[in-house]
């Protein structure tokens, strides 16, 4: 029951965490800032004396490298829900039928 369970919540985990990473470097949320202009990002770049390191990580390769690992999650997730059963038996220590 608790194999189910942890392999239940690493799916919504593995979801959740996709959708941010896919939709956060797009789009402008009221209370957040946008992508390359906030105030953690600036704070940052000034303690460690990069100022490019803003441009950087508001350029178009960046966002689509942080896209790219949403998608993964995403298809984690697909690729653990069709393979739940097995993912379950793992965590309960059950030998597999070997193939």
């Amino acid at each position: 029951m608790v194999a189910r369970l942890i392999v239940v919540l690493l799916i919504f985990l593995s979801l959740e965490v996709g959708i941010i990473l896919i939709l956060f470097p797009w789009i402008n949320i009221g209370i957040f800032a946008e992508w390359g202009d906030n105030y953690i990002l600036a704070l940052v770049s000034e303690k460690i004396g990069i100022p490019s390191l803003r441009n950087f990580v508001s350029s178009g390769w960046v966002r689509g490298a942080v896209t790219g690992l949403g998608i993964l999650n995403i298809l984690l997730a697909f690729w653990e829900i069709f393979h739940f059963q097995e993912s379950v038996e793992m965590l309960e220590g059950k030998k597999q039928n070997e193939k």
